[in-house]
């Protein structure tokens, strides 16, 4: 299951009512262990208690001996539980005896909540564990989006539930947004560029950018991001965002480079969950229609031939913005011919549904496209946001929806 599904699956299984922390977490751990793409045999969910100081098993759920109700370990015994908090996810041995004796001989787990202090320590309220026949360091980025979307949502929920009215936000956010997206139209040399964004709620956390350096005629950079979070927050991530890239693409600096610093700042300045997807593009007045991308997590955009009905994709070259401050970034490179078009868009649009619950889909958007090619950029753009609307008309399930088409012209 990739990333970012995985994230909006959690997501979608928070947006459900649910009375209590437990609650939302068992869902999840089900979801995990039926899902064959993750061959989880077993997991469990420990709740942390101050006055015991230790973590207590309230929920256990898959294919594994039953461990008795409300069993402790102690985070003295247990150096994991104050790794955590660094590491986010960790692989260990269990050492446990008892726990040993049910099975579980190696497992993995990832923190969950709003950190917490104890006596020095710092510790996440909930721990998810997990165990499975064979298990290795690939799985930490799986239970990384886990943690991180699990966060996210209680973390949602508890200001959905403080703040009723944010009414005198409005227009605040709604001055952010603007400040935030260009002038739909960009022309450069040979290439169209058109982009549309419409945010499901007020405001949202998609944007777009055309990066150019007054009086540089030799290149230009085109970006699409997605903020993980809603409303004003997505905004105020986007906005800063979309200024760390404007001074860094003044300053001439690889893409790369770039990308790692800006993930750094990200991962300073906002919370592990607050996560942004982006796909970077430079597009120079190469003869050969050379293009230079980054893509960071993001929806792979589509390139469609002149001449073909068959898409291109071009897939990510490193992960989310955010989460991992380490992360590099790789560079790859693709050639535009003339009536080619290279279409960006974010989730909204794919993953927007009708009545019936069935997703609009990437083969629908790739219809689209070679269908509307004879047009322009802008026609493009206009044609296939439109027709994303009419189907998420009357749907179970709606986003921010943005779209940047560009076409080489000859």
């Amino acid at each position: 299951m990739q990333l970012r599904k995985l994230y909006r699956t959690i997501e979608s299984i928070g947006s459900r009512p649910f009375e209590k922390t437990e609650e939302l977490l068992q869902r999840v751990l089900e979801e995990v262990v039926q899902n064959e793409e993750f061959r989880i045999k077993g997991s469990r969910i420990w709740k942390f208690s101050p006055k015991h100081g230790a973590y207590t098993l309230v929920h256990q759920v898959g294919e594994m001996e039953p461990i008795r109700q409300n069993y402790m370990v102690k985070v003295k015994d247990y150096p994991v539980f104050l790794e955590l908090p660094k590491r986010r996810t960790v692989l260990a041995n269990e050492e446990d005896q008892y726990l040993r004796k049910r099975g579980i001989l190696r497992y993995s787990a990832t923190g969950v909540g709003d950190k917490v202090q104890w006596r020095g320590h710092t510790l996440y309220p909930y721990v998810l564990a997990f165990n499975a026949d064979h298990l290795d360091e690939n799985i930490s980025s799986t239970l990384n989006i886990i943690s991180t979307a699990v966060t996210s949502v209680l973390r949602s929920k508890r200001i959905e539930r403080k703040a009723k009215d944010l009414e005198r936000d409005l227009d605040k956010a709604r001055d952010i947004q603007s400040s935030i997206l260009p002038q739909h139209e960009m022309q450069f040399h040979k290439y169209q560029m058109y982009g549309i964004s419409v945010p499901d709620r007020i405001v949202g956390g998609d944007f777009f950018d055309y990066l150019q350096v007054e009086g540089d005629n030799e290149r230009l950079g085109v970006v699409i991001g997605d903020a993980a979070s809603k409303g004003v927050s997505a905004a105020v991530q986007a906005l800063y965002l979309s200024g760390a890239l404007r001074m860094g693409f003044e300053f001439q600096t690889k893409m790369s480079v770039l990308l790692s610093r800006v993930n750094r700042l990200l991962h300073k300045t906002f919370s592990e969950e607050q996560f942004i997807s982006l796909f970077y593009a430079e597009l120079t007045d190469d003869r050969h229609g050379l293009v230079l991308y980054a893509n960071a997590g993001h929806n792979s955009p589509i390139l469609i031939r002149a001449n073909s009905k068959e898409p291109e994709y071009l897939e990510s070259t490193g992960q989310l913005l955010g989460p991992f401050p380490d992360e590099t970034f790789k560079t790859e490179s693709a050639m535009m011919g003339a009536g080619d078009i290279l279409f960006l868009y974010t989730d909204g649009l794919s993953e927007a549904t009708n009545e019936h619950g069935e997703f609009y889909g990437e083969d629908r958007l790739v219809d689209k496209i070679v269908s509307f090619r004879s047009q322009g950029a802008k026609e493009i753009a206009r044609l296939i946001i439109e027709d994303v609307q009419r189907f998420n008309s009357l749907g179970t399930r709606s986003d921010d929806k943005t779209a940047v088409v560009i076409k080489r012209l000859g």
